[in-house]
């Protein structure tokens, strides 16, 4: 028998897949709020997250289940390049037509009484 640790998968099992433990911290983290937001929009019916690649068990935490994705070897990550991602906002920039926008700009409009926004 085995000792096995408080995670299972071990935290060495997972490092075999991704750089670094910082890097894992991140991409389970990220991976079980996708999670749970997927189980958080079945009853609405928008579906717009992946459920779980894994079986999963009936109380089983989003984030031991992105543990056991990444030791599956079903995740994929990619690191952004950012000196490329500056480049293209920087070429979208110029483009007129493409706005970055301000997600808070209508919240704005509708809590000033005299905008005309209804």
């Amino acid at each position: 028998m085995t000792p096995e640790g408080s995670t299972a998968p071990s935290v060495d099992d997972l490092l075999e897949h991704v750089d670094s433990k910082y890097r894992l911290v991140l991409v389970a983290a990220k991976r079980a709020r996708q999670i749970n937001a997927y189980y958080s929009q079945l009853g609405e019916g928008l579906l717009e997250n992946v459920g779980p690649l894994v079986d999963t068990g009936p109380q089983e935490k989003p984030l031991s289940i992105a543990m056991r994705e990444i030791d599956a070897g079903v995740l994929e990550y990619t690191e952004i390049d950012a000196a490329a991602e500056a480049a293209a906002r920087a070429e979208a920039a110029k483009d007129p037509d493409f706005d970055f926008g301000d997600p808070l700009a209508d919240l704005d409009a509708l809590a000033d009484p005299g905008s005309d926004l209804a």
